[in-house]
Order: C-alpha cells, then structure tokens, then sequence
C-alpha cells in the first residue's frame, strides 16, 4: 500500500487559512447577493461537521420557509435517497428543488439558492442521477444551467482524501493509504464501483457520458498553488482559472488532504462564482463546514448535549442499525464496557418471517422495560442478509429500518429515553424522521472531533431529546462508547 508522505511528496505544502478568510468572502458576496446553500443529504449523517445550521425532515414549502426564516448560510434537508431505488432518489430531489425555490420566491424578498448534494466519503450514492436531476430541477424551474458539478468526497477527519486524482481511506497502519476501491466499502451491495481515480469513477459510473478525459481535476498543484508566498489569493485565482472552461455539468474532482485545501478550495469557488459560474456541489460531510467559513466546533461534552433541557431520568437508547465492520467492533467494545446497559437484538430472519408482528410487540416491551432501569442497545443481528438483486437488498433493508423505527417510535410514546443514538446511516435517517417524528431540527455541533452529530429536535415528541445521528462507517473502535458515556448517567 502507498503511504501518504510518499504520495504528498510531489505537491506543495499547504496554505494556513483561517475559516474567517472564507467567512469574510462569503459574507462580502451575500451583502450584494445574499444566497443560502440548500443541502440535499442522501443520509443523515452528512451534518457531522457543522454545527447550529437548521436541519429538514420534512421538504414542504412552509417546511423551507421556517428553515431560511433562521437566517443562516445553509440548510440540510434530509432526503434519505441513498436508500431508495433511483426512479424514487430522481423524484425525491426534483420535489425538494422545486419547493425549495419556491419557498424562496415567497418570501419576503427572493432569497439566492445553491444547491448541493451531499454524499457518502467512500463514494456510495446516486451517482450521477442526483446531480443531474438537481441541475435539471434548476433550469426548468430557473432558467439557469450548471456548468459543472464539483466533486469532493474527501474527509480528513474520517481519514478519506484525495490525492493526484485519487481517492484513499487511511489504512490500518500509520501512514499507510487503501485506493477507495479496495476497501469493502466498493463492494457495497446496491452502490459498488471499481475505480480508485476519481476522473475513471465518473466514467464507470455515467456509462461513459462523461468520459475520464473530459473531467476537470484540480489537483494539490492547483489546490496550494499559493503554497510558496502563503498567499491564499493566488489559489483562490488558480481555481477559478482551471474551472473556467466547465460547461454543461463537467465534473470537476478535487484533491483534498486537510482543512486548509478545502478552504482554499472554498475561496476558489467563492470567486469561479463571483465571475458568474454556475456550479452544483457533490460533495462528503466536511465540505460545507469550509464553504461557508465555519470554524471546526469542538466537540460538545455531556453537560452541553443537554443544555436548555433537563434530561430524564430514564434510560438511554442506542440503536445500531449498521452492517460495516467499524460499527460491529464498536458495538463489540460497547457492549463489553457497558456492563449494566441491556441488549436487545433484534432477529432479522424473525423480521422477514410470518412472526414478524408479534415479535416486535415483544421487542418493544422488552425495551421499555429495561429503560426504566438505564441504558439499553437495540441492534440487528449481525448476519448481513445479501443477495444478487439490488433491489432485494434495498428491500431487506428498509423491512429491518422499518422495524427498528418502530421500536423506537413505540418506546418513545410510552417511556421517553434520556438520549438516542442511531448507528448507521439509513438507520438514523428513519429514527429521525419516523422513529423520533422529527421535523424540524438544529444541528448543534460534533460529539467527537469532526463526526457524528447531536440534532437537538425543535418540535414533535422527541423535543428537547439529544439525538445523535451516528455513521456506520466512522470513528475509531472506541467512539461509540466515548460519546454513549458522555451521555449516560449508568455507564
């Protein structure tokens, strides 16, 4: 496997740049031309790195309105695609578009909109469909086409980057890099792919539409091409200089190593689109932190995750929902450390047979049960149930989301939890939506250092209740300990 030195030895060091240099360009153009980004997020667990932004689960119009009523940069909507079949992800993005801009057109004064499809770091997704129909949503409805979609999965702080046009995972051993292509994240049932490079994955997967030549890659040379005077500047102009030529969608791929490269990135586009670029951004969870200048938040303590909330007294819930071997071990270390907390597994051939009703009336009371007396782990079985057809493992999946939703929706009528944590991105997208009723959310900040989530719901049952919205594909054997720690009062 390459190591990392090795490969960042051809390119330049990088720039220093405060997340204000970014604020401060931002807020220059928003002065004259004030413009909220617009998140479409395949799954929750893109909020990650952000903090008090508004969060959708709901993309009615008067849903936008109170969102862009809170008068910040951005908005997440939480559209869950990544677990619909595609004709559902196209039909999903398009209404979300349409009534986005339409909430901007009503109010009180026409609000600027971009527009950006936030994916999965490993590269999982509706790919191209998503930023295709986004684009196409924004011209029927606007007028106005995309010139290119920029593409930047890379997030450092989960250890996936991108480097010379390639994308890496940090592997197991200090320093080492795995081309995301070798990890068991490109054998993904419904979203797998061969190509390591990025420029070679937009061809596999459009079929050939955009063929790998015809992909814009700003590399490390472009990205710190201020490297050598630490002017800023001087790569804000580089970027904009080589996306210049990006025209009816071009895919534009972007090598990102720290902070600082997607800051520089930021200013980049900052000025591509101050010299009247049309761009649509497709992008992992860290993105968005750097393109409106937010400084990284540290990450909240316990006292924090509940402040201006009482917690219950009642136990915690933790679903785990996730089949990614990081998750099993966590869920392992977990469940070791955690002596006093239940563990209720849910059967998953149980769920799938004739049974499957009174079962989960049993699931249930079990869990309400166990609350009453502290924290308690609902999770899967750990056996993967996959098959040859795509579709039948997407609908195997949401059966399991479904049942776990109701778990949870139930025990949170009958005996409110002290917090809930969902593991797993489309098992915290149904928790949040369904299970918890969310409609309206803040995200408030990171429980550990640039991932997982803590929403704070502003509405429905679960108001007031930390949810914790927790990838399957994230953090160290240890985190789902660290942060069920900080918010328990038994462990």
């Amino acid at each position: 496997m390459p190591l990392e030195s090795d490969v960042l030895a051809a390119f330049p060091a990088e720039l220093q740049i405060p997340s204000r240099q970014v604020a401060n360009a931002v807020a220059a153009t928003a002065a004259t031309s004030p413009r909220v980004l617009v998140v479409l997020d395949d799954d929750p667990t893109g909020t990650q790195s952000v903090a008090d932004l508004p969060v959708l689960t709901s993309w009615e119009v008067e849903d936008f309105r109170w969102a862009l009523h809170q008068g910040k940069p951005a908005v997440y909507v939480l559209t869950n695609t990544r677990s619909l079949d595609p004709a559902e992800a196209a039909e999903r993005n398009e209404e979300v578009v349409r009534n986005a801009l339409a909430a901007a057109r009503n109010g009180e004064g026409e609000v600027k909109l971009g527009f950006v499809s936030r994916s999965d770091s490993t590269l999982r997704g509706h790919f191209p469909l998503e930023p295709d129909v986004i684009a196409a949503t924004v011209a029927a409805e606007s007028g106005d086409s995309t010139d290119g979609v920029v593409m930047v999965p890379a997030f450092p702080d989960a250890g996936r980057i991108t480097i010379g046009g390639v994308h890496y995972t940090r592997g197991p051993e200090a320093g080492e890099l795995v081309p995301v292509a070798e990890t068991e994240f490109a054998k993904d049932a419904t979203f797998g792919f061969a190509n390591s490079e990025m420029a070679k994955y937009v061809e596999e997967k459009s079929q050939g539409r955009f063929a790998a030549d015809s992909v814009i890659v700003l590399d490390l040379n472009i990205i710190r091409a201020g490297s050598a005077t630490g002017q800023a500047e001087v790569s804000a102009k580089a970027i904009a200089d080589a996306i210049e030529p990006a025209t009816q969608s071009t895919p534009i791929v972007v090598d990102i190593v720290t902070e600082n490269d997607m800051r520089a990135l930021a200013l980049g586009l900052e000025e591509a689109e101050r010299r009247g670029k049309k761009l649509l951004y497709r992008v992992g969870p860290p993105f968005m932190r750097a393109r409106i200048g937010q400084d990284i938040r540290p990450e909240l303590s316990g006292e924090e995750a509940y402040a201006g909330n009482t917690p219950s007294e009642a136990g915690g819930l933790v679903v785990v929902g996730s089949h990614v071997g990081v998750t099993t071990r966590q869920l392992k270390v977990l469940t070791d450390r955690h002596s006093s907390a239940r563990i209720v597994e849910i059967d998953v051939e149980k769920l799938l047979s004739e049974e499957a009703a009174a079962y989960l009336d049993q699931t249930v009371d079990t869990v309400v049960e166990a609350l009453r007396g502290g924290d308690v782990i609902v999770h899967t079985s750990r056996l993967l149930i996959k098959t040859d057809d795509p579709a039948e493992s997407l609908r195997i999946a949401r059966t399991v989301s479904a049942a776990v939703v109701a778990v949870v929706n139930r025990t949170l009528k009958t005996f409110p939890p002290r917090f809930v944590i969902a593991k797993g991105g489309i098992t915290s997208s149904d928790v949040a939506a369904h299970g918890l009723e969310i409609r309206h959310a803040i995200v408030r900040g990171p429980m550990l250092p640039g991932i997982v989530s803590l929403w704070e719901p502003v509405d429905g049952p679960a108001k007031g209740i930390p949810y914790i919205v927790f990838a399957g594909n994230v953090g160290d054997d240890e985190s789902l300990a660290q942060v069920t720690s900080k918010l328990s009062n038994t462990f």
